[in-house]
């Protein structure tokens, strides 16, 4: 899934290199020095998603990022921060972010981060009641899930488990991000809780076929589309 992607970030050197890393993921990268040159170009060209920094010379990226919200922007955000408090952490999201990643920025996580959020945007404005993948459908609004048409009985975390595998399906989820998106961004999990959950998420679904989940080594994990 390739993205046109803004990138606002006044560090020169931190800017070409990330516009390398998500050019070779196919991505085409705009960028923006400061929150006027951010404001401007938004206003002129369409995008999928902005990355912006948290540290911005003359109008700092929470300012940037509530005014694109004020005036209506509702394409996902996600926010780049050396910080890594938890106040400052409320202060994006009550803001308006999506999302957020510490600097030094793996790219990796990056770009499974940002398709994470254009699946999770794209599914949301989606007017039907189920999503799927293979041979796997949930209901979101009814919080139940079927295998080759057979329901399967989940606890509210593997049915939470299951959904974002299966909104991301084919896209690298990374234990950082599970962790955010079930239990929350200030959760402190136990060493093993993604692991347990997904051990017993995939027995019930292999009682009804193969085992759909790939777990990529030092990554995360991949439902197979």
């Amino acid at each position: 899934m390739n993205m046109h992607i803004l990138l606002v970030e006044d560090d020169k050197q931190l800017q070409r290199q990330l516009v390398a890393q998500l050019s070779q993921f196919g991505h085409e990268v705009e960028t923006a020095d400061d929150g006027p040159a951010a404001l401007s170009i938004v206003g002129q060209q369409a995008f999928d998603i902005i990355i912006l920094d948290w540290m911005l010379p003359n109008i700092d990226g929470i300012t940037v990022l509530r005014q694109l919200r004020e005036a209506g922007m509702n394409l996902p955000i996600l926010m780049l921060t050396a910080l890594g408090q938890v106040f400052d952490k409320v202060e994006g999201f009550n803001a308006g972010a999506d999302d957020y990643v510490v600097k030094p920025v793996d790219p990796l996580e990056l770009n499974a981060r940002l398709l994470a959020l254009l699946r999770a945007r794209r599914a949301n404005e989606q007017p039907t009641d189920t999503i799927s993948a293979g041979d796997i459908v949930i209901s979101p609004s009814r919080l139940r899930a079927w295998r080759t048409g057979v329901a399967l009985t989940l606890s509210q975390t593997e049915f939470k488990l299951l959904l974002e595998l299966v909104r991301n399906a084919g896209t690298i989820m990374t234990r950082p991000m599970l962790i955010e998106r079930i239990w929350g961004h200030d959760f402190v999990p136990a060493t093993n809780i993604v692991e347990a959950h997904i051990r017993h998420l995939r027995v019930k679904l292999l009682e009804h076929g193969d085992d759909p989940i790939s777990t990529q080594r030092g990554l995360g994990y991949m439902l197979r589309a």
